[in-house]
């Protein structure tokens, strides 16, 4: 299978976010009116859709790339999986002990700790090994700042839908957006300031 570059990479993660977002803002809110089931199922999967592809992404950059790279993705996954495994145990005792009260909600976080936990370990591992991320070599300023301004957009367009939002809702995508946003400048500014320094 051919091995598409980092900057085909990118620009599919980001339209593939903006999609989930938009999904997120405006197929939810119909929930409420929905009375069919197969209409509500199919707004309730709707923002699950481009997360099925964003992992279809994944998996072709992990079989396309060579030897050392998928070892790091083997390491890294393993051990999202295995801290999320833990927090949905932990979770599940104190819930059954009655020390925390959880719903089915809960779960809408498994995937976001996944990829949080596997994208932490695996820029561990790399530079356990000596290697810079891919996010290091290959993404410059302008990358994380269009994750920024993904950010931005979604959180003038939850403004916009503040009324047809509930306050969970309204709570999750503020902070999908907020985190976006910081993120993308954060680490704009880190790389810009590496590039800067280490050009001096």
């Amino acid at each position: 299978m051919r091995r598409f570059s980092q900057k085909q990479y990118e620009q599919r993660v980001l339209v593939v976010m903006a999609i989930y977002a938009m999904a997120v803002l405006f197929a939810w809110p119909l929930l409420r009116t929905a009375t069919q089931l197969p209409w509500k199922i199919l707004l309730a999967l709707a923002p699950v859709l481009p997360l099925i592809y964003l992992i279809s992404l994944l998996a072709r950059r992990i079989r396309t790339s060579d030897e050392l790279e998928q070892r790091t993705h083997l390491i890294a996954l393993g051990t999202a999986a295995a801290v999320t495994s833990t927090l949905g145990m932990i979770g599940g005792f104190l819930s059954i002990a009655g020390v925390l009260k959880l719903d089915g909600t809960i779960l809408i976080w498994v995937f976001p700790v996944i990829m949080l936990s596997y994208s932490a370990v695996r820029w561990y591992v790399l530079r356990r090994y000596g290697v810079s991320s891919w996010c290091d070599e290959d993404a410059g300023s302008w990358f994380y700042l269009r994750f920024a301004l993904v950010g931005v957009i979604i959180l003038v367009i939850a403004a916009l839908s503040h009324g047809e939002l509930d306050d969970y809702r309204l709570g999750f995508v503020y902070g999908t957006g907020g985190g976006c946003m910081g993120a993308g400048l954060v680490l704009a500014l880190s790389r810009w300031y590496r590039r800067r320094y280490r050009s001096e």
